[in-house]
């Protein structure tokens, strides 16, 4: 803190020393930083800065003119048109590369921010533990950074998932090599620009592209000590089987199926737009989407109006105001889709809303699917076995709670699942039996605040420690205990120290 501070006390005619850090002279004249730029007041009047201990004049403070004040008054309202656009350039950006809609694209930041934001307090989560085990002797323990670090991202959050990674390990005290999405790296190089602009030291934050020879890397070289993954089923089994291999730490988020189980006594209109949006929000290209509706007893006769509100989504493009549902991410992801609705149908599901090969005209090369509502879905069908990672729902039918809850427990992923009722006692029920890692009661897509973490279980996680919060803090450090005998009656008089500790 005091060499950042140091640099921002620029001086004519300082002779810079110590690196980044100038050094006044006696009696330079401190400048004014305007528009970026260090420059000589024209003033006429100064104020002396005196040593305390001898009276001598160490500098001489200008008071601005009324022409510099405004110029530095405009500047800064210049530059705040800029500097409040930063999240939405990084958001325009994942809309051109990643498709979503702009809206969406906000959300995308912003999430990613408040793990940032969160990050302002990691002395408290940094706090090691104290006891006195003995007389005159302490065991304690203390967290220490792992070294350097690897992150792969997925294409689908490009700024969130980055961000869940790198300021993390930083704040924790290690080093990163981060990979981008090879879809969609603007954002995450983006934010790399930023977090050095911020003062992130060079060397500590890396972006290195690629596919998979970039992933071997950061499993094999012994240099690398844990990695974070976001993605798929085959790319995290991999990436967790290797590194562990090697003796790394590795925590992936993997595949989903979300349940929302919907209850006769739901808030009808509240329990409707909460599956619209969860279930076609992003394309549904979200680990956290909610693509399996479970209808319970009366709840049935609402499947209707799901489909209404569903077909009346407006599919476009992502810097369209009026666009409700973006293109997916490539062409093989929007055929891997089609021919899954087309299991279904074959395997005797019915289609209620079939959004293959919607008209777009003003995009008729995109990758395009229209909201597809699957209804009489059984578990076994491939549609229900498989992540669709699109703007897909399937519906399965339950007759009691009961019988939800085992339909949702037997399922092997456990990312998230919800529940809408206004029943208490049903809620409680669902929350204390569900085997999901992360639940929402009336909430359709319970992603936890940074200072929870983000807790999927099941085949949607692999390894022990999760991404951000406190989780986030154990995965980048390793506990050290220490254990000191330091005897009273070996203590001698020492010199008082009367200097502002420092604890460098």
């Amino acid at each position: 803190m005091l060499s950042r501070s140091l640099k921002s006390l620029h001086f004519s005619n300082a002779i810079p020393k110590r690196g980044l850090v100038t050094v006044p002279q006696k009696g330079d004249k401190a400048k004014l930083l305007i528009n970026g730029e260090f420059i000589d007041s024209q003033s006429d009047i100064f104020f002396n800065v005196l040593n305390p201990a001898t009276q001598e004049i160490e500098s001489i403070v200008p008071q601005a003119t009324a022409a510099e004040l405004k110029e530095a008054t405009y500047s800064a309202e210049l530059a705040f048109k800029e500097w409040r656009k930063t999240s939405e350039t990084i958001a325009r950006n994942i809309v051109s590369e990643q498709g979503k809609v702009l809206s969406d694209a906000r959300g995308d930041v912003i999430r990613g921010l408040q793990v940032v934001e969160n990050l302002c307090g990691i002395p408290d989560y940094m706090l090691g533990t104290r006891s006195q085990v003995s007389k005159d002797m302490d065991t304690y323990s203390i967290r220490e950074p792992l070294g350097v670090v690897g992150g792969v991202c997925p294409f689908n959050f490009p700024a969130m998932i980055p961000l869940w990674m790198f300021p993390v390990a930083l704040a924790t005290g290690n080093t990163v090599l981060l990979k981008p999405s090879e879809k969609d790296p603007g954002a995450a190089i983006m934010l790399a620009e930023l977090a050095m602009q911020a003062g992130v030291p060079k060397g500590a934050l890396n972006i290195v592209h690629g596919g998979k020879p970039t992933v071997e890397h950061l499993i094999n070289d012994p240099a690398i000590k844990a990695i974070s993954f976001v993605g798929g089923d085959a790319a995290g089994k991999a990436i967790y089987s290797g590194a562990t291999a090697n003796g790394k730490r590795a925590q992936c988020n993997n595949g989903a199926k979300n349940h929302g189980i919907i209850m006769p006594d739901a808030n009808k209109e509240q329990a409707i737009n909460s599956l619209v949006g969860a279930a076609f929000g992003a394309a549904g290209q979200r680990c956290m989407a909610l693509s399996t509706a479970v209808f319970v007893g009366e709840a049935q006769e609402w499947i209707d109006e799901l489909v209404d509100r569903a077909s009346k989504l407006k599919v476009g493009g992502g810097f369209e105001s009026d666009s409700d549902v973006g293109p997916l991410i490539s062409k093989d992801a929007l055929k891997r889709a089609e021919n899954l609705i087309q299991s279904a149908k074959d395997e005797g599901a019915n289609i209620l809303l079939d959004g293959r090969q919607p008209i777009v005209q003003e995009y008729p090369n995109g990758n395009f699917l229209a909201p597809t509502v699957i209804d009489n879905v059984t578990t076994n069908m491939q549609c229900y076995q498989q992540e669709i990672f699109a703007p897909v729902l399937v519906i399965l039918r339950a007759d009691t709670l009961d019988e939800a809850i085992e339909i949702t427990n037997r399922n092997r992923y456990g990312n998230g699942a919800a529940i809408f009722t206004q029943s208490g006692s049903s809620a409680r029920k669902f929350e204390s039996q569900i085997e999901a890692g992360q639940i929402g009661i009336n909430v359709p897509i319970p992603v936890p605040l940074p200072m929870f973490s983000f807790t999927g279980n099941k085949a949607s996680f692999l390894g022990d420690a999760n991404f951000y919060g406190r989780s986030g803090i154990n995965f980048y450090t390793q506990s050290k205990t220490i254990t000191s005998l330091w005897r009273q009656e070996d203590s001698t008089n020492s010199k008082p120290s009367v200097h502002m500790p420092t604890h460098s």
